[in-house]
C-alpha cells in the first residue's frame, strides 16, 4: 500500500497521520510505503520559480537557497526579523512559481481563481483537469516512479486541510487515468468532517473506492483483508520520511497521544458536533512510542498533537522526561493551577503550552460549557510564566454568547495578563453546519458549496463577523500590550515554530 500526504500545508514537520497508519500496517505485517508529497512538491516548485518584475520577487528568487538554509538553521531563530524575512521571501517564491495557471500557492495555502475546495463539483473538475494543477509536473513523475517501483494494489490519501483538497483530487485524477486498476482510499480530518455533515451523500464514488471517517486503521486493515484479530495500533513510522527537508531548525517529531477530546462538552465544538469519540493511547504505550521515536529520529522538538494533552500523559512525561523539548495543547484546569506541577512539566522539557481560553468573560465561558474558571485561568497563566513555560493563548470572538461588552472584558483580561502571555491567536467564530446549537439561530449561507463546514447565522446581539473584525483591527490589536504580543508571532508557521522563539 502507498500512503500519500498531498500539498499544501505548513512544511515544518512530517505528516503524523500517514506515519500513524504506517505503524498500524507494519504491526499487522502489511507492506506499506509513504510519500510526503507536500514537502517534496513545495521544494519542487521552489526549484523552478520563473521570473519576477518586482524587487521583492527578484530578491526572493536570488536568495532562495539561502532562505531555505536559514529556515533549517538554528541561528535564524535568534532573530525574529531575519526569520520573518526568510519566511516571507519563501512564500513569495512559491507564489511566483505557481502563477502560470492563476493559482496562488504559499507555505500554508492554495487558492485557485475559479475552483473551490468547498464544492464537490470543483474537486471532481480538479481531478479531470489534473494536468493544470501547479504540482502536476511533480506528481506525474513521482507517482510513476513510486508506483512503478513496487507492485501496489491500493493508494491511501490523507486529506486534513482545505488547502490540500485541490491537489489531492488532481493526484486522484492522475492515478485513475494512469493506474486504473488501483484502489483509492480517502481519509483524514477534512474527510471526516465532510462525512459528518447532515445529509452526506458521497459525491466522489466514481473517483474514490472508499471514504473513511475517523481513525483509518481498522477500515484500511479490513479493506486489505487482514485477519479480524488485528492490531489497531503500532508505533508511528517515520523511517521513510525525508527528515532533513522540512523547514525547521532540526527534526520536529509529531505524536498523537489520543484522538478526539477528553472534555468534549464545549458548545459549537466540531469534535462535539461530529460526535467524535475520545480514544486515548494508554500513557505507558504513548511513553514507549515517544522514547522509541526520539531514539530513532533524533528530534529537536516533540509536538504533541492531541486536542488536549491529558493529565495522565502529562504526569507520565513529568515522571519520565523524553530528554527533548516538547509542546502541545492543554486544558486550563486544576492540574496546571498547581505551581509545583508546572515546574515539573518545565523540568520534563515542556517549553510551551497552547491554551484554548476563548474568552475573558466568565458568563461566556459558562454558556459555552468550557469548564474554565477565570480565576483559575489567571493562576494557570502565572504558574506557567513563573515556571518558564511559554503560553500560546487562543481567543474566540463573535460566538452567539458574546457581545461587544464581553469582548472588551476579554481585552481587559488579556491586558492584565499580558506579561504571562507569550503568543496570541485571535479567531472569529464560525458556526459548524452540523452543530446541535445551529438550529437555535437564524442561519444562512456562509460559504457557497456543498462541502462547506460552516453556516452563516444571525447573531442575537448584532455582533456579526464584520463588526467583530472591525473591533479586532481597530481596538483589540491596537492596544499596546496586545500589539506587543502579536509582533512576536512567527508569520505563516505561527505555533508550529513559536517554541523556537521561547527563552527559558
Amino acid at each position: 500500500m502507498l500512503l500519500i500526504n498531498p500539498p499544501v500545508f505548513k512544511p515544518s514537520e512530517p505528516p503524523a497521520g500517514i506515519a500513524k497508519l504506517a505503524g498500524a500496517l507494519a504491526a499487522n505485517s502489511v507492506p506499506c510505503r509513504m510519500l510526503d508529497a507536500n514537502i517534496e512538491g513545495l521544494l519542487f516548485l521552489m526549484g523552478r520559480p520563473g521570473t519576477a518584475s518586482d524587487t521583492w520577487g527578484r530578491r526572493a528568487i536570488r536568495n532562495s537557497a539561502d532562505n531555505l538554509a536559514a529556515l533549517r538553521g538554528p541561528a535564524t531563530y535568534c532573530s525574529l526579523d531575519r526569520y520573518k524575512r526568510a519566511v516571507r521571501d519563501v512564500d513569495r517564491l512559491l507564489a511566483l512559481a505557481s502563477a502560470g495557471q492563476g493559482d496562488i500557492i504559499g507555505l500554508s495555502d492554495h487558492q485557485h481563481p475559479v475552483l473551490s475546495p468547498l464544492r464537490s463539483g470543483d474537486l471532481i473538475t480538479a481531478a479531470e483537469r489534473h494536468e493544470r494543477n501547479p504540482f502536476s509536473p511533480y506528481f506525474q513523475h513521482r507517482l510513476r516512479q513510486v508506483i512503478g517501483q513496487v507492485p501496489t494494489q491500493m493508494v491511501g490519501i490523507s486529506l486534513n486541510y482545505l488547502s490540500q483538497a485541490l491537489t489531492a483530487f488532481a493526484m486522484i485524477g492522475f492515478i485513475r487515468e494512469e493506474f486504473p486498476g488501483l484502489k483509492v482510499v480517502l481519509g483524514g480530518g477534512l474527510v471526516t468532517s465532510w462525512m459528518k455533515r447532515p445529509g452526506w451523500n458521497d459525491p466522489f464514488a466514481g473517483l474514490v473506492n472508499l471514504c473513511i471517517a475517523g481513525p483509518g486503521e481498522g477500515p484500511l486493515l479490513d479493506l486489505l483483508g487482514v485477519d479480524p484479530v488485528k492490531q489497531l495500533r503500532g508505533t508511528p513510522d517515520y523511517s521513510a520520511i525525508p527528515r532533513q527537508d522540512y523547514l525547521s531548525p532540526g527534526f520536529i517529531l509529531p505524536y498523537s497521544g489520543s484522538s478526539g477530546c477528553y472534555w468534549n462538552r464545549c458548545s459549537f465544538c466540531p469534535e462535539t458536533a461530529e460526535d467524535n469519540p475520545y480514544l486515548p493511547v494508554p500513557p505507558a504505550a504513548a511513553m514507549a512510542d515517544i522514547t522509541s521515536l526520539t531514539a530513532s529520529t533524533g528530534p529537536v522538538l516533540i509536538h504533541l498533537l492531541d486536542n488536549s494533552v491529558s493529565p495522565a500523559l502529562m504526569s507520565a512525561l513529568a515522571k519520565d522526561p523524553p530528554g527533548v523539548p516538547w509542546y502541545g495543547f492543554a486544558r486550563i484546569g486544576r492540574d496546571l493551577a498547581d505551581p509545583d506541577r508546572c515546574r515539573e512539566l518545565r523540568q520534563s522539557g515542556c517549553v510551551m503550552l497552547k491554551l484554548g481560553l476563548e474568552s475573558g468573560d466568565q458568563g461566556v465561558l459558562d454558556r459555552m460549557q468550557k469548564g474554565i474558571d477565570l480565576e483559575q485561568a489567571s493562576q494557570v497563566l502565572r504558574n506557567l510564566s513563573g515556571a518558564g513555560i511559554a503560553t500560546y493563548v487562543y481567543l474566540l470572538f463573535g460566538a452567539p454568547e458574546e457581545s461587544s461588552a464581553e469582548a472588551r472584558k476579554t481585552l481587559a483580561f488579556t491586558v492584565r495578563h499580558a506579561d504571562a502571555i507569550s503568543f496570541l491567536n485571535l479567531a472569529v467564530f464560525n458556526m459548524p453546519v452540523c452543530s446541535q446549537e445551529a438550529k437555535d439561530y437564524e442561519t444562512g449561507t456562509f460559504y457557497e458549496g456543498d462541502l462547506s463546514l460552516y453556516t452563516g447565522f444571525k447573531h442575537p446581539c448584532g455582533w456579526d463577523r464584520k463588526v467583530v473584525r472591525r473591533f479586532l483591527n481597530s481596538e483589540f490589536k491596537k492596544h499596546p500590550a496586545v500589539s506587543s504580543i502579536l509582533r512576536h508571532d512567527p508569520p505563516v508557521f505561527t505555533s508550529n515554530h513559536a517554541a523556537f522563539f521561547t527563552r527559558p
